[in-house]
């Protein structure tokens, strides 16, 4: 076994480089005897042995490979899905605890299928298709249906739900979000012109994003600056001061006690002072 495991490079076990020689490398390593998983296992519980964890994950990686080809009509490449598979595998060695009186391979399958699903709802398609753990059942579970039927009738979808526990509604909801299919929002190359058309970039409109919207709106916005400035310097000095001492400072504004404490008058008169002040801007801005 440590013959086997010495002549292995890293690149050998890299699917992403060359998948074929991945599979021959893998292929050569034998697989641990029950008693050897074993004592690999203690060693890596009790002593933290990366050599023991090593040996118990090359051993099982054909097993991720047998895992991640169940997923390959999900249009994801297979290296990565073994590569995720992989992932999970260490986390399985990770949690591992022979004194359950389970293989490896056994306690690990969860691990394996949990990363390569995770991996398969980011990656197929642009909109996470399932976020709850009762959409992701029912994603996986419904993939293998579909690919048995075709649409789903009544019947169907109700026996689907009874059987995943769910309402024939989310089945259905469900079934609609497998169906679609990602859309490229700009006209491909390969696009001839009878069909470049249904490419989004031709028929949708950011309404905000148009040149001479955005030049009127700004016109607006300056022209409502300026009669705003002219309407505040018509208006008194005192009147004038508590606009801008209650609404146009950055900070440390001032409530209406404090600007009557300022000016010597009541609190009600200085509230009057500012409706009357807010009148006349509102009366000029209208105009």
């Amino acid at each position: 076994m440590s013959t086997a495991l010495t002549n292995i490079t890293a690149k050998d076990l890299s699917p992403e480089n060359n998948l074929a020689r991945y599979m021959a490398t893998i292929g050569t390593v034998p697989i641990l005897s029950a008693e050897e998983e074993k004592q690999c296992a203690i060693a890596h519980r009790d002593n933290n042995d990366l050599e023991a964890a090593k040996k118990m994950i090359l051993s099982h990686l054909r097993f991720v490979v047998y895992i991640a080809r169940g997923y390959a009509g999900y249009g994801l490449p297979l290296n990565d899905l073994i590569q995720e598979g992989n992932i999970g595998l260490m986390k399985a060695v990770k949690e591992f605890d022979p004194q359950r009186g389970v293989r490896l391979i056994s306690f690990a399958v969860y691990w394996i299928r949990s990363e390569i699903h995770e991996y398969i709802l980011r990656n197929w398609r642009i909109v996470k298709i399932a976020t709850t753990k009762a959409q992701r059942k029912l994603f996986f579970n419904l993939r293998k249906t579909k690919s048995k039927l075709t649409w789903l009738n009544d019947q169907e979808t109700n026996q689907v739900a009874a059987d995943l526990g769910v309402s024939p509604k989310e089945v259905r909801t469900m079934e609609q979000r497998i169906s679609t299919r990602d859309t490229q929002y700009d006209t491909a190359p390969s696009m001839d012109e009878d069909e470049s058309w249904k490419a989004p970039a031709n028929y949708l409109e950011d309404k905000n994003s148009d040149p001479a919207v955005l030049a009127e709106n700004d016109d607006w916005e300056n022209n409502m600056r300026d009669r705003m400035y002219v309407a505040i310097n018509q208006l008194d000095a005192r009147s004038k001061d508590i606009l801008q001492r209650r609404w146009l400072a950055t900070t440390g504004k001032c409530t209406l006690h404090d600007l009557g404490v300022i000016y010597g008058i009541s609190t009600e008169r200085v509230r009057q002072l500012e409706k009357n002040a807010i009148k006349k801007l509102q009366a000029s801005l209208s105009n």
